[in-house]
């Protein structure tokens, strides 16, 4: 009894897993979200690709991989659809899971030196996940597939986007902005009241970062600490949850889609091992 149970344990997993749908096209929608033209629009992408370069691309979207991650789980579609030819290892798969919100470039060991890890993480982060969390799947993908096929063809990413540095003058103007949100807040809140006299703290304190620093965006961060640093100081503010917007994420199904034919494609007998990247929105 105690064997049987514990063989149950062992294949009720392996049960659970979704199963990889047979490679009949360059593109599988299980989720019934692409179009028929959308889907036809990506098919001759990839053929065409394929035609000039020899290197094969395939695309899966499903609604879910649970309970496996999106990683194992596209490596299994990898491992059993075997994109690229044989020995070259040149193939590349796109798995999008719509329901878990995430996506994996899984690239087969051929691809590893131009699809690396870094870059395959960018186009998830850059290209992908923004068309996704606007619900423009279509968008993404087909982005994201051009992408890598300019990669793949030897065409370089464009250097990131720096980040936002802050300039001098700001940095040189934040202590007076503290200073004067601790010395004329006090007054303010004495003279008005701890709310009334936060609110014009906030805005003496945004109107002068205004006049020093001439940015905008500053101006308004500053008069928004100035108010909550007004409020909360001194006299023992009462605690407060500042929770961010409310998450959520509209159900699925599966949709009754399917795969696009495209005339009997199969994999050319590629390996991977595990290289590529993963993105979440």
């Amino acid at each position: 009894m105690i064997r049987l149970l514990v063989l149950l344990l062992l294949v009720v997993p392996v049960w659970a897993q979704v199963a990889v749908p047979p490679l009949k096209g360059r593109v599988t929608d299980l989720t019934g979200t692409l179009k028929p033209e959308q889907m036809a629009s990506l098919e001759q992408m990839l053929q065409s690709f394929e035609a000039r370069k020899g290197s094969q691309i395939a695309v899966l979207m499903l609604p879910t991989t649970a309970p496996e991650t999106i990683e194992q789980y596209a490596l299994r579609v990898a491992e059993q659809w075997k994109v690229g030819r044989k020995k070259i290892d040149d193939g590349a798969v796109l798995v999008v899971a719509k329901d878990d919100r995430a996506a994996r470039i899984e690239v087969g060991y051929g691809l590893e030196g131009a699809l690396n890890d870094a870059t395959a993480s960018r186009i998830g982060r850059e290209v992908m996940a923004p068309r996704f969390r606007e619900g423009d799947y279509f968008g993404g993908i087909a982005a994201a597939v051009d992408r890598m096929i300019r990669v793949i063809d030897g065409e370089p990413l464009p250097e990131p986007r720096p980040a936002p540095q802050v300039d001098g003058g700001t940095l040189q103007a934040l202590p007076v902005l503290l200073v004067l949100a601790f010395v004329v807040g006090s007054i303010l809140r004495r003279t008005f009241g701890r709310f009334f006299g936060s609110i014009a703290t906030g805005g003496a304190v945004g109107a002068l970062a205004w006049l020093l620093v001439g940015t905008l965006v500053v101006a308004a961060l500053a008069g928004i600490l100035a108010f909550f640093f007004t409020l909360i100081g001194g006299g023992g503010a009462g605690r407060r949850y500042y929770g961010g917007p409310p998450g959520g994420w509209g159900g699925g199904g599966w949709g009754g889609g399917g795969g696009l034919g495209g005339g009997g494609f199969r994999g050319g007998g590629g390996s991977f091992g595990g290289g590529g990247a993963s993105v979440r929105w």
